[in-house]
């Protein structure tokens, strides 16, 4: 009886470790994954890569499974001077997979290994390239893409300002210098580099203040030019508006002198002609004029000292002597 206890115990530690073998025989690989199968801790056969059933020698091979998806490498920001000693924060991105799981299992083993060592060798290429190169070329996507340009701002003819330096190589072309410098030594890993990117640039808080102050002189520069425009074409219109008063004066007076000289030419065309019809209409024509001429000098407090032969005292004597007779020939004027 103990006999038979012992045998049916037997056959059951029998069928259980064959499932344990069975089991462990085989595995499945995942269409994401592929495999590396170690045996005593080292890499043995060629990296299954096919997704299914597989076999393996149990208790003495493992599994070690890999992804075969195009994995992702987010950099932290890090200050980064450029060539034209500007401190900037610069964040990357890649985007990286296995390329060789063999070579990749023995020198890292696990992806968090693979992330370290982007991170120095993406990382420390990053900071060279940009050392190498001004910060309008990591501003810039390439030399070929036209910045839009402000005309006003441009300070003249030979002002500087809004005026960007010339591109030579620009923001991708700098992506793929950093890119193909990494995937020489990330191959030693195993590792290829898909893509690589700058994700973000921002100046450093150091620097901000005198960026800030930069863009306020420049813009007071701006402004200033436009203020000393603005007062030269004041200037120069006032010039105009000066220039065309008096032209227009200049003409009205001519006009006016000449149909004044016109006018009294005429009028004396006229006048010589009515006086000089007979003696008696130029006596009368001077008699007129010697009145009017009185008339100018004589006012009520004018003094004039005149000698008997005077010729403007000839006609009060002429009237004098005309009281002499019955019938005056001129009229009496009136006292003043």
């Amino acid at each position: 009886m103990r006999s038979s206890y012992l045998l049916q115990a037997a056959l059951v530690a029998a069928v259980l470790v064959l499932l344990l073998m069975v089991s462990g025989a085989f595995y499945t690989v995942d269409q994401t994954e592929q495999v590396i199968i170690t045996q005593f801790g080292q890499p043995v056969g060629e990296p299954v890569t096919n997704p299914g059933l597989h076999f393996k020698i149990p208790f003495v091979q493992n599994v070690n499974s890999l992804d075969k998806r195009f994995l992702e490498w987010d950099g932290a920001p890090v200050a980064i001077p450029t060539r034209d000693k500007t401190y900037i924060h610069v964040n990357t991105f890649a985007r990286w997979r296995i390329e060789n799981p063999k070579l990749y299992f023995v020198r890292l083993r696990d992806e968090r290994s693979a992330l370290s060592r982007l991170e120095d060798i993406l990382g420390s290429e990053t900071r060279n390239s940009i050392a190498k190169h001004d910060l309008i070329e990591i501003v810039r996507t390439n030399k070929d893409r036209q910045p839009l340009h402000d005309e006003s701002l441009k300070g003249g003819p030979t002002g500087t300002i809004g005026v960007l330096p010339p591109i030579k190589f620009g923001r991708l072309k700098i992506e793929e210098e950093i890119k193909a410098a990494a995937t020489q030594k990330l191959a030693e890993f195993g590792i290829a580099i898909l893509d690589f990117r700058i994700k973000r640039v921002n100046y450093n808080p150091d620097v901000l203040d005198r960026i800030y102050q930069r863009m306020i002189s420049e813009r007071l520069q701006i402004a200033q030019r436009f203020r000393s425009e603005g007062e030269g074409e004041s200037a120069r219109i006032a010039g105009q508006r000066d220039r065309d008063l008096n032209e227009i004066q200049s003409n009205a007076y001519r006009q006016v002198q000449q149909v004044r000289g016109e006018s009294d030419a005429k009028a004396t065309e006229i006048y010589a002609r009515a006086y000089t019809q007979n003696p008696q209409a130029a006596e009368f024509y001077a008699f007129l004029k010697t009145l009017e001429t009185y008339h100018k000098i004589f006012t009520k407090d004018s003094t004039l000292v005149l000698s008997t032969d005077s010729d403007i005292f000839a006609l009060l004597k002429h009237a004098a002597a005309g009281k002499t007779n019955a019938t005056p020939l001129l009229p009496e004027l009136p006292a003043k």
